[in-house]
């Protein structure tokens, strides 16, 4: 998107035109010169003098403060600070400015002014000030009292706006189009072109990679960086299981009631209903006579059902139910909770008692007639319910605090000796070590732990690391060893270096073999000629237009490719060099060209082309006077601006 708008700046009717929107918003109009604001240096220091003519570091600031304003009201919240620093607005703001004060200048050379009757008219038309569709003095002036701004300012504002409008028009005066220049257009526009083309990828080139030792050295002395062995360390450690500790849990009682007491929420039963339904589908796009039938039948069997007192609802539901699943087991659907079935049939569901039927219940699924076989309350289960869960609760909780609590025996007892084996000794242990492991990776032998990977970096020698719990025990460690971050020797990453050597030179001969065939098609040959002695696959991109921008078919997006695409010809085939594309080296040239339809141009496109090309051409002789203008005045700009804009460009 940055991209898209750096183009557009790069239009000065955009350029100037900014000056303009921004004047039909009255609360960003003030532009004019030498009303302060925020500068980079005090408000009255000079900014840039343009053949004399001073803008003052509050000027610029507003300038600045207003074009960022219009980019948020555009982008709103794309607009990042990343954004902004990359559109370089400190660098446009002045650019304005000084484009501005040059344009007003070659107002003044050309004797353009604006009357009192066009400042009235051009105000008036302002919808600010307008009440019920009409210019309103008492608006106006209430307007520019909450902008703090006097009607002189203002006006001089506007008068400003109204002389750059007339200058630009004026320029763009001399820009025609004639009727050859749309021909031209709707040519370039519609003709269309056909590319031969080779790709390769250095993937392929690999095994073709003479590998010597003399060239691996030289290689792995220039990267050497790029092989370096981070640190490492190896732990020593005791591993406290809990399960070891489960015979020894207090099962009393008192410690059962508390585990229960404390995990009530886990022992919830929520309210349910047992249920067994009968559904006479209606489907949504069912017209009203199906409707009718279905309610009918409905209410037949809901007879039925009452005058046996739903005993003959399993058979009923056998016979007539649309729901396959439960109607081969009487309409069973067993019990529910609350959220599982829609809310008509739901709410109808729960109302009902055991033994009770309810009326047609109408869902989105049809016609359904219910019967309640069961309910259950909501509550909370009863120990002796639980008591097998409670016991397994209690007995995993109070094992992992016993496991916890004698590796911090152990800790504190062989903290200062940093013996480990000796606190294994003592608690029936046996010492285990992990293999050598990086910051942040799998500790081998234990597996993925953040803070236990955290705390080996930081152990010394000696020393006996807090014991940290992991979901299946609690580990007290000790460092085993520790390897600084070293460069190794060539021989014990030899595999990985020739690795890397073939990757580089791939590319090399990739790009060599697409470079000789395009230079066998600069010499006469074509390139299906050149594909075939190479045993390379030619493919083609197929006919395609400008007006793919820089995407080319089969080749992806590449604008170096689409820039010279329409360039070739039978006359010249090849392309200039060799393109990279997506890592891969491709060989172009000219297979065949679509000549436009001229007689498809008829008055409409004819018409669009012209305004097309008339505002381009505007552009154009706005873009080129605004140069000799810049070439011809002395600017001056503030070594603290100049400064300031070096920076935002180094940024962007």
């Amino acid at each position: 998107m940055l991209d898209l708008i750096r183009r557009k700046q790069k239009s000065v009717v955009v350029k100037i035109v900014f000056w303009t929107i921004i004047a039909a918003f009255v609360g960003t109009i003030f532009l004019v010169w030498g009303q302060g604001g925020r500068g980079t240096g005090a408000e009255g220091d000079v900014a840039v003098k343009i053949d004399g003519q001073r803008v003052t570091f509050g000027d610029f600031r507003n300038a600045y403060d207003n074009m960022r304003r219009l980019y948020q009201n555009i982008y709103r919240e794309r607009f990042t600070p990343e954004m902004e620093e990359q559109l370089g607005l400190e660098g446009q703001a002045l650019e304005r400015l000084i484009n501005q004060a040059l344009l007003l200048q070659e107002a003044d050379d050309r004797d353009i002014e604006v009357s009192k009757s066009e400042l009235v008219e051009a105000i008036g038309r302002i919808t600010a000030f307008q009440v019920d569709g009409a210019f309103s003095k008492e608006q106006y002036l209430k307007v520019l009292a909450y902008e703090r701004l006097t009607s002189e300012q203002f006006e001089d504002s506007q008068r400003r706006q109204l002389l750059l409008e007339k200058v630009r028009r004026q320029i763009e005066e001399a820009a025609t189009v004639s009727d050859e220049e749309v021909a031209v257009e709707y040519r370039r526009r519609n003709e269309k072109i056909n590319l031969a083309f080779v790709r390769l990828a250095p993937a392929l080139f690999e095994d073709d990679v003479t590998v010597t030792d003399e060239a691996l050295q030289g290689y792995y002395d220039d990267h050497q960086e790029q092989f370096r062995k981070a640190e490492t360390v190896a732990l020593n450690y005791l591993k406290f299981k809990s399960a070891r500790y489960a015979a020894e849990v207090d099962l009393g009682d008192e410690a059962l009631q508390t585990y229960y007491r404390r995990h009530q929420a886990q022992f919830d039963v929520a309210e349910q209903v047992k249920a067994s339904h009968i559904l006479l589908r209606v489907d949504a796009d069912a017209d009203k006579k199906v409707k009718q039938q279905k309610r009918q039948l409905a209410e037949k069997l809901l007879g039925q059902i009452k005058t046996r007192d739903g005993k003959n609802f399993a058979k009923l539901a056998r016979r007539h139910s649309d729901d396959a699943g439960s109607a081969v087991q009487g309409g069973a659907l067993g019990y529910f909770v609350r959220g599982t079935m829609v809310p008509a049939f739901e709410e109808a569901a729960f109302a009902l008692q055991p033994g009770q039927v309810s009326g047609i219940v109408e869902t989105n699924f049809g016609y359904h007639i219910i019967l309640c076989q069961g309910r259950i309350e909501a509550g909370v289960k009863e120990l002796a319910d639980v008591l097998d869960e409670v016991k397994a609760g209690v007995i995993k909780q109070q094992s992992r605090q016993m496991a916890l609590e004698k590796a911090m025996d152990a800790y504190n007892i062989q903290r200062k000796s940093g013996d480990l084996a000796a606190a294994a000794e003592a608690n029936g242990l046996t010492v285990k070590t992990t293999g050598a492991f990086e910051r942040g990776a799998t500790i081998p032998g234990i597996g993925k732990a953040a803070e236990l990977n955290e705390a080996a970096f930081k152990l010394k020698e000696n020393e006996l690391g807090r014991p940290v719990p992991l979901a299946d025990a609690i580990y007290l460690t000790a460092l085993k060893e520790r390897q600084p971050s070293h460069v190794p020797e060539l021989a014990t990453v030899r595999a990985a270096v020739e690795a890397a050597y073939r990757r580089q030179e791939s590319h090399t001969l990739a790009r060599q073999t697409a470079e000789k065939l395009l230079a066998e098609v600069q010499g006469g040959k074509t390139l299906a000629a050149a594909a075939r002695k190479a045993k390379q696959k030619l493919e083609e991109t197929g006919l395609f237009s400008r007006s793919y921008g820089t995407f080319v078919p089969r080749i992806g997006s590449a604008a170096n490719v689409a820039e010279v695409a329409f360039e070739l010809s039978k006359e010249k085939p090849a392309a200039g060099k060799v393109f990279e594309v997506a890592g891969k080296f491709v060989a172009v040239a000219f297979k065949a060209r679509q000549q436009a339809d001229m007689t498809k141009l008829d008055a409409e496109n004819r018409g669009e082309l012209e305004k097309v090309l008339l505002a381009r051409k505007k552009e154009t002789l706005l873009e080129t006077r605004l140069k000799e203008l810049r070439k011809e005045a002395d600017i001056d700009i503030h070594p603290a601006l100049q400064n300031s804009l070096k920076e935002e460009e180094l940024a962007s």
